[in-house]
């Protein structure tokens, strides 16, 4: 990659699917205030597209992604420096969750630290079988603190911990048993297990999936009584809209739905 090269290359098909490719594959696609930038710049473009229907998060080279970059941050130490770094990488993650879309991770290679939390932070993850995961900030010092949050709202308690007090890696398969990944294929088949994701989540009501996912992250931060009454208001809501209403009356009279999105 040259000096020239974009920090996230960014594609998008007709049906309104995005993909953002983290573009330094020379340093393993790290997490450097470029690329945040980058990614910041991309994600408001998105936020602000009602036309969008996914989006999917995929790293160029060997590796998808291996989390902040070190070089960087050691450049210039200094707590408020590093404050700033950490959470303005937290409200980027936190971005994409707050995306009116499914976000996807497309996994192949490494996904460490920051890179793994990446990875749980979308909604959905597909993995190559050969995908290696790890939170290995420890093994140089680092307990890997901002991934511990999104990691452990993934895994379960202590499959979370062990992975974060050792920093050993698991492999693909592990991490769809433990709950970080969604589907694993083989490398040369990665690319059409994604699409058969992709093509189940785009042949449903743009509206539906919006409130649903705002929904879904609302209620998990919450205790079960006034979750219920959030989900009631929401299906209140959604019940109301054209495109369930079409859904419903399809369903009654035993034919194919004509959504308009």
């Amino acid at each position: 990659m040259n000096d020239s090269s974009p920090f996230v290359l960014e594609a998008r098909d007709t049906r309104g699917v995005v993909t953002l490719t983290l573009n330094r594959p020379g340093a393993f696609n790290a997490l450097s205030e470029g690329m945040l930038g980058a990614l910041e710049d991309a994600i408001a473009g998105i936020a602000a597209d009602d036309t969008v229907r996914a989006v999917v998060i995929a790293g160029a080279g060997k590796a998808f992604c291996a989390g902040h970059d070190l070089k960087e941050m050691r450049a210039a130490p200094a707590l408020d420096y590093y404050q700033r770094l950490f959470a303005r990488c937290g409200e980027m993650m936190l971005s994409l969750q707050r995306l009116p879309v499914p976000v996807i991770a497309r996994v192949h290679g490494i996904a460490t630290a920051a890179g793994c939390q990446l990875v749980a932070v979308c909604d959905l993850a597909v993995a190559s079988s050969e995908a290696r995961f790890a939170v290995s900030g420890v093994n140089v010092g680092l307990f890997c603190a901002t991934p511990s949050v999104t990691l452990s709202r993934n895994l379960g308690r202590k499959e979370a911990f062990e992975m974060l007090v050792t920093g050993e890696f698991i492999g693909a398969e592990e991490a769809r048993e433990k709950g970080l990944v969604n589907r694993v294929a083989p490398p040369a088949e990665l690319d059409a297990a994604l699409e058969a994701l992709l093509a189940s989540i785009v042949a449903k009501p743009r509206t539906a999936l919006a409130l649903g996912k705002a929904l879904f992250y609302r209620q998990l931060e919450t205790g079960i009584a006034p979750a219920l009454a959030d989900a009631s208001q929401t299906m209140a809501c959604n019940m109301m809209d054209a495109s369930a209403l079409e859904g419903v009356q399809a369903f009654i009279e035993k034919r194919p739905p004509a959504w308009k999105a």
